[in-house]
C-alpha cells in the first residue's frame, strides 16, 4: 500500500519535472535551437499540425533557424504561423526556404526571461509539494482505516518528504542551468 503511494507520487513528480523542462524549452536563450518552434502550429490542409510535421526545421548557424516546408505551397502558411506565434520572430523567405534570424537578447530581456524561468520553477515546486500533500493524505487515510501502524505512517511520511526534497532540488538545478544559459552572451 505505502509502496504504491510512494511510487505514484514519484511518477507524478517526475511528470512535473518533464512539464517544467517542456515549458523552459519554449523560452529563447539567444541561440538558435529547433525546439523554439515546437509549439508553433500550422494550418495544413484544414488541420492544425505542429510545424515539424509540415516542414524540416534546422539550425543554420548559432543565430538562425531554417525551415524547409515539405511542399512549396506551405511556405506562406508557415511564415504566417511563425509571425503569429508569441516568439516575436520575423521570418524571411528565399524561394522555398524560410530563414528565421534570432535577434540578440538585450540585458533587460534576459532579466525578464530569468524572472519567467524562476516563476516556472516555483510553479514546478508547488506542483511537487501538492503531490506530497496528496501522498501524505493517502497515508493518513490508511492509518485511519487501521491498515498501517503509526510507526509505518511516520516512516512513510519521511520517505515521501525525502522524495519531495529530491525533486525540488532537481527543479532548482534545472532553473539554475536555464538561468546560466540565458546569461551567456
Amino acid at each position: 500500500m505505502i509502496e504504491d503511494i510512494k511510487k505514484d507520487a514519484s511518477v507524478r513528480m517526475g511528470k512535473s519535472i518533464d512539464s517544467l523542462k517542456q515549458e523552459l524549452t519554449k523560452l529563447r536563450t539567444g541561440r538558435a535551437h529547433t525546439s523554439l518552434l515546437d509549439h508553433v502550429t500550422v494550418n495544413y490542409y484544414g488541420n492544425e499540425v505542429p510545424l515539424n510535421q509540415a516542414a524540416n526545421v534546422n539550425v543554420g548557424d548559432p543565430r538562425t533557424l531554417t525551415v524547409t516546408p515539405w511542399e512549396k505551397t506551405m511556405v506562406a502558411a508557415i511564415e504566417k504561423a511563425i509571425m503569429k506565434s508569441d516568439l516575436g520572430l520575423t521570418p524571411t523567405t528565399a524561394g522555398s526556404v524560410i530563414r528565421i534570424p534570432l535577434p540578440p537578447m538585450t540585458e533587460e530581456r534576459r532579466k525578464e526571461m530569468i524572472k519567467v524561468v524562476k516563476a516556472e520553477g516555483e510553479n514546478g515546486k508547488i506542483a511537487i509539494r501538492n503531490i506530497r500533500r496528496d501522498a501524505i493524505s493517502d497515508v493518513k487515510d490508511l492509518l485511519k482505516e487501521k491498515e498501517i501502524t503509526e510507526d509505518e505512517e511516520h516512516q512513510a511520511e519521511d520517505e515521501i518528504q525525502k522524495l519531495t526534497d529530491k525533486f525540488v532540488a532537481e527543479v532548482d538545478n534545472i532553473v539554475a542551468i536555464k538561468e546560466k544559459d540565458l546569461m551567456e552572451v
